[in-house]
């Protein structure tokens, strides 16, 4: 299966990343025979891909990435690059190929110290690959400094080196580092797109993909979670029960306790199945012998000290990561109301719990359903900004109630 087809309903995408392939694979023959290619390319060093979460931003990198790095013999007789079976696309897209490095954060952002260990490593040649690829999958986490960092290696790369970011959008990035990429942007793919590829590879019945695939209006990542999990789904419902039990301050009190308590316990789990085991790999690391009664050895207190702090952004952007889930699926409850209220032919994403969206439909009127929207806005953009989770959910839940 080439690797295109991990692809969902970027067919522009996938054309000129496809075009780019084919020329930078004339590049490196041209280069190996000692001749310059005669042939402007489509070809460049740095890329930008923009699209809003869940489009295939990451996909479409590492898909590159592999066709890139593709060693299919049918490439000599015409073939597309990215076959997807040969040892460079395989190991790519699994993410063990040496010359790949594929880089994403589970904290809330990337700092100087790790920037720098990347533009390290884009300076080196590509040791069994054809070129050295770097994917920065959430370069929108770049702090300033390390942006600034990031932008000497973009402006003078090493001659087989690419870089492939990935950002919600083009504000998300330093202007001087998009300036000098070249720009990809994706859409949402169809909620019939997303069906169909949770039906063909995931092989989940056809009305659990359609039902996963509308409730979470095309985003590849959540819909299969959704499908899969019986735990997300469970957690989903009980958020779309919310605007129902906002009728008083002291409900919308506990309804946002509960959301907070609920984030909480998921970063908490997340803790449980990694912490631990990333605690116990060091201390073996560092010498810490079971028959040494568990003793750290001098010295190593620091090290310790710094997992533990970076265990600690871990689990508070998991929390944040959680709420903003939850959010997304009360702006969608919200979209369904007022397009219930305007009476447009808008499909509903919610279908499953139309009762409750008429009932919210016939309360209010469209001018409050978007005040309510906007509320859920303002949390969102103040959990960016560091509020206290528990202050900024207690003020939308109160504004969900005001209307």
């Amino acid at each position: 299966m080439p690797v295109w087809d991990d692809l969902v309903g970027q067919e522009r995408v996938q054309t000129q990343l496809a075009a780019a392939a084919r020329d930078a694979d004339a590049l490196v023959t041209a280069d190996a025979a000692g001749v310059e290619s005669a042939t402007a390319s489509k070809m460049t060093h740095a890329w930008l891909f923009t699209g809003p979460p869940g489009s295939g931003r990451s996909t479409a990198a590492r898909a590159f990435a592999a066709a890139l790095q593709c060693t299919s013999p049918d490439r000599a007789l015409g073939g597309e690059p990215g076959c997807g079976f040969c040892d460079g696309c395989h190991t790519t897209v699994v993410g063990t190929h040496s010359d790949v490095e594929i880089v994403r954060t589970d904290l809330l952002s990337i700092g100087v110290k790790d920037t720098r260990d990347l533009v390290r490593r884009a300076q080196l040649s590509p040791a069994v690959g054809r070129w050295q690829v770097i994917v920065l999958e959430d370069a929108d986490r770049l702090t300033e400094g390390a942006g600034n960092v990031l932008l000497k290696a973009v402006e003078e790369p090493a001659p087989r080196t690419v870089w492939l970011l990935c950002a919600p959008s083009l504000e998300d990035v330093l202007p001087t580092i998009r300036s000098r990429c070249r720009h990809l942007t994706l859409r949402t793919p169809s909620v019939a797109a997303v069906a169909d590829v949770l039906v063909r590879r995931d092989g989940i019945e056809p009305e659990v993909a359609a039902a996963a695939a509308r409730a979470t209006q095309g985003h590849i990542g959540r819909a299969r979670r959704l499908a899969t999990d019986e735990r997300a789904r469970s957690r989903r419902a009980a958020v779309l029960k919310l605007p129902l039990r906002v009728d008083d301050v002291g409900a919308c009190l506990k309804a946002a306790q509960e959301l907070v308590d609920a984030a909480a316990e998921d970063a908490k789990q997340v803790a449980e199945e990694v912490d631990v085991k990333e605690t116990e790999e060091l201390r073996a690391a560092m010498g810490a012998a079971a028959g040494t009664g568990g003793r750290m050895p001098r010295g190593t207190a620091g090290v310790m000290k710094d997992l533990e702090d970076r265990q600690k952004r871990r689990r508070t952007r998991t929390q944040r990561d959680t709420l903003d889930l939850a959010l997304t699926d009360l702006i969608g409850f919200y979209r369904d109301v007022l397009a219930l209220q305007l009476g447009s032919g808008l499909a509903i994403a919610n279908e499953e719990i139309r009762p409750d969206l008429d009932r919210v439909a016939r309360a209010s009127g469209p001018e409050r359903t978007l005040r309510r929207i906007e509320g859920i806005i303002a949390c969102r953009e103040a959990l960016d900004r560091n509020v206290s989770p528990l202050l900024a959910v207690e003020a939308m839940t109160m504004a969900l109630r005001a209307g």
